[in-house]
């Protein structure tokens, strides 16, 4: 095999097999520079953190050829496992990264020994979902996004990935966690806040989501001192899906008085006139679907508007549900849960780490949950 890096001392120009390097170190027109040349290929058994590598090497007469990626005399390829995660985080299959393997550093690595470096990560990833959290998140957004698994008896069931999305004290995001279930019960809801009390969490103030089933009855259980809001966004989506596409700027436009008010007061006065106009009589069914979900969309009217755009919409755990497609989108179904989870992490895990600056609003919404909240967000403060 030869490996992509692989320069010349000189001019650190790859030097590839069947292929002319540029190099003078080889292709000099000066007589003392032609006596040296290419000479072959040597070959080395290098260590991975998950097994043994064959490998060629070029060699020159002189020796003064150095490859880069594993120099000479090293008996470890150093980032190979890393690569392979990489490659395996971007959605490529396992047979992909065979094939690119062969295609850019002409080895030929096994399925296997790529399925036993992916499968380290299952390690991290249990981790990762086990660690300690902290005490109190000012915002949780919750959202699922459905992943087709393959069951044992060959059937493929479609499974929602739970995400939880947190907004710390000092205003930056983190993930808590990620939950793989057929279900959005009560029950299944139940358990994963009674993991999030397990590993830390004593008090969520507000948790935003846009009508996942079963939740509202759990959050109530578990934490019964936190405000659920829902999202706006969804509720607005929501009601023009049975609506004809020459209505749908109209109605949009009839409803955002509702949301957009200065008040809740003022909110079901503009949702009263909806009711009572012609799109209102001619749409009840939309009319219907915000009453039902009033409880769960006057929370945020206490904010101000500034406030309000944190806790309006889950666009936030909506992009991450994208970066989520992205990855998975080469995957007709996956094998197990266990894979399911270990490439999600893994399409995450870069997002996690550009997650460093607080919400531009965030100093502002610090005040107002002071005088919200009191102590239950000011003894966090640090």
């Amino acid at each position: 095999m030869l490996l992509w890096g692989a320069g010349c001392v000189n001019c650190a120009r790859p030097v590839l097999r069947g292929l002319r390097s540029s190099c003078s170190l080889f292709y000099s027109l000066e007589p003392e520079a032609t006596a040296n040349s290419r000479n072959g290929y040597g070959e080395k058994t290098v260590s991975t953190k998950s097994g043994k590598v064959r490998i060629e090497y070029p060699r020159d007469r002189r020796g003064r050829f150095l490859p880069r990626i594993v120099p000479k005399h090293s008996r470890r390829f150093e980032g190979f496992d890393d690569q392979i995660i990489g490659l395996y985080a971007r959605g490529m299959s396992t047979r992909d990264i065979q094939s690119f393997l062969k295609e850019q550093y002409g080895t030929d690595v096994s399925p296997d020994l790529i399925s036993a470096v992916t499968d380290e990560v299952m390690a991290s990833v249990n981790e990762w979902q086990n660690r300690p959290l902290e005490p109190m998140y000012p915002v949780v957004f919750f959202d699922a996004i459905r992943i087709k698994i393959r069951s044992a008896s060959g059937a493929v069931i479609p499974k929602a990935m739970h995400i939880a999305l947190a907004v710390r004290v000092d205003g930056t995001k983190d993930i808590l966690g990620l939950w793989l279930d057929e279900t959005e019960s009560a029950s299944f809801w139940l358990s994963v806040f009674n993991e999030l009390k397990a590993r830390g969490v004593q008090d969520i103030l507000i948790a935003v989501t846009d009508g996942l089933k079963g939740l509202p009855k759990a959050l109530e259980t578990a934490f019964p001192s936190s405000t659920l809001q829902t999202c706006i966004v969804h509720l607005i989506r929501n009601s023009l899906v049975c609506v004809s596409q020459k209505n749908r700027a109209a109605l949009a436009a009839a409803v955002k008085p509702i949301y957009s008010a200065t008040t809740a007061d003022a909110a079901r006065a503009a949702l009263e006139a909806f009711k009572e106009s012609e799109l209102g009589e001619r749409y009840a069914r939309v009319a219907d679907m915000w009453e039902s979900a009033w409880d769960r969309v006057i929370p945020f009217f206490a904010f101000s508007p500034g406030i309000r755009k944190l806790i309006y919409t889950t666009n936030a755990i909506e992009s991450l549900n994208r970066t989520i497609r992205k990855a998975i989108k080469t995957k007709g179904c996956f094998s197990t849960d266990e894979a399911a989870k270990k490439l999600v992490w893994l399409s995450l895990r870069e997002v996690l780490q550009k997650w460093k600056r607080p919400t531009r609003t965030w100093s502002a919404a610090m005040e107002e949950m002071d005088i919200q909240y009191g102590s239950r967000f000011t003894n966090y403060l640090e």
